[in-house]
């Protein structure tokens, strides 16, 4: 193989991003159906023939490619919306998880005294609403209820801390990008 020429250099190791390639296509293209649409102008119908030809041909190609690029971004838009859905159970799912750990942290004070009786009374009453959001998964509904069902009763902080470790994973699970790896370590 033979060593390329010093000026060639920074061209063979330069890697041009598939969406500035596409735009140079397109330039391109447009051009080359601007002079087609010139020249058949030039000739039938002489000098203003080749403008008018040059810009019906130009301004083709233009909206035929606007139409190519607004058809393909909304299939994409409508793939990933069917992959991802719009994000509102995640999210529901989330806040429910937020709300009970919260909710959690009012009944087991870490400090005797720290929390009110109102304030826990409130971050209960925000648990339980955001529990009762439509958007919820099945799944994560039933495990925020035995969650608030364990955390209600009170007695045991390392039993309402399983049922927390539980409804996180529920929660976790039904994310869209969830992914188990392997069995002992999911993703």
């Amino acid at each position: 193989m033979e060593p390329c020429p010093s000026w060639a250099g920074i061209l063979v190791g330069m890697r041009v991003p598939l969406r500035t390639r596409l735009f140079a296509a397109l330039t391109l293209l447009i051009a080359c159906a601007g002079s087609a649409g010139g020249y058949a102008g030039l000739r039938l119908g002489g000098w203003l023939g080749a403008g008018a030809g040059m810009l019906a041909s130009m301004t083709m190609v233009c909206l035929g490619a606007r139409i190519t690029i607004s058809l393909c971004r909304l299939h994409t838009q409508d793939f990933l919306k069917q992959i991802v859905g719009d994000g509102r159970a995640e999210a529901s799912a989330d806040a429910v998880l937020w709300g009970i750990m919260l909710y959690e942290a009012a009944a087991f004070p870490l400090a005797a005294g720290g929390v009110s009786a109102v304030e826990r009374e409130s971050r209960r009453t925000v648990a339980y609403r955001c529990a009762a959001i439509d958007d919820l998964p099945l799944s994560v509904r039933l495990a925020a209820a035995e969650t608030l069902e364990v955390v209600d009763q009170g007695q045991d902080r390392e039993q309402v801390r399983a049922a927390v470790r539980a409804l996180a994973e529920v929660v976790r699970e039904c994310r869209a990008g969830h992914l188990d790896v392997r069995d002992e370590q999911p993703s």
